[in-house]
């Protein structure tokens, strides 16, 4: 595999996942949320999914450093439990004991015309002709597969570990599981391949573009980015810009929102 400088260059403008969603879906509120950094405050609902989210994602990492975790799970018989269960499922379906290199909360980046396009893996697994991204999700496995596809997690994921290694895309796939107390862990798995990089490709150059002429108008003639034709009946911002604030409890699928704010990442322009 191919070693990259995962040093960020502070004279690009740096893009994840969330923002690359953001962007395709609603132009207006991305300049709201990371170029005015506006928005409400969560719920406390949320907040509490957020904080048991990232505490998962530490105890995964921990295990995955191989540091103890008798002391935090001793405490909570639930977390307990679904941990158990989720490394009993994950070494199972991905053979873990086996000879390859993994590493817990691996960091990807690549330079794209003016952006730095960057993701972290919770779990990436590689051997000499197969590489597995995976990803925790503390929600119930969604029904629409088609939407976590599109999704640019996944897309994003995907291409960049086709575009820093050596693995050809139909060695690279990647897997979600989902945890949520009293569930057992589910799977979604996705392959790759030339026709999807491809594809991925060509959307990516199109949603930089874009955003370079947003940039450009915004910042030399203060004109805020603006709405798709389809923005009225596809997008669930477009009635908060005729309030004051945007109330992000009112987007319908929570699921979704989690993940988008637990990716979230300031953005310099």
């Amino acid at each position: 595999m191919n070693n990259i400088d995962n040093s960020p260059n502070h004279s690009l403008i740096r893009l994840s996942q969330a923002q690359l969603n953001l962007l395709e879906l609603c132009p207006p509120q991305f300049q709201r949320i990371y170029l005015e950094q506006l928005g409400s405050p969560i719920s406390p609902e949320v907040q509490e999914n957020l904080l048991w989210g990232n505490q998962f994602h530490q105890l995964m990492q921990q295990y995955f450093l191989e540091l103890p975790l008798d002391s935090i799970l001793e405490v909570n018989q639930d977390l307990k439990n679904t941990v158990n269960s989720l490394l009993k499922a994950v070494n199972e379906k991905h053979n873990l004991n086996f000879h390859s290199w993994k590493e817990a909360e691996h960091y990807r980046s690549l330079e794209k015309d003016n952006y730095l396009l960057s993701a972290i893996y919770d779990l990436l697994i590689v051997n000499k002709n197969q590489a597995e991204i995976l990803d925790w999700k503390t929600y119930l496995q969604p029904q629409n597969k088609k939407k976590l596809e599109n999704d640019w997690q996944t897309r994003l994921y995907l291409y960049l570990l086709a575009e820093t290694s050596n693995y050809l895309p139909e060695q690279i796939s990647m897997t979600y599981w989902f945890v949520k107390i009293p569930y057992e862990p589910q799977y979604l798995r996705f392959e790759y391949n030339q026709q999807l990089h491809e594809q991925t490709t060509l959307e990516l150059e199109y949603l930089l573009s874009n955003l370079d002429n947003y940039l450009l108008d915004y910042n030399q003639n203060n004109i805020d980015f603006p709405h798709y034709k389809t923005c009225e009946t596809n997008c669930p911002y477009y009635q908060s810009f005729f309030s004051e604030t945007v109330d992000f409890n009112e987007v319908e699928d929570n699921s979704d929102l989690l993940s988008m704010i637990d990716e979230i990442e300031e953005i310099s322009i």
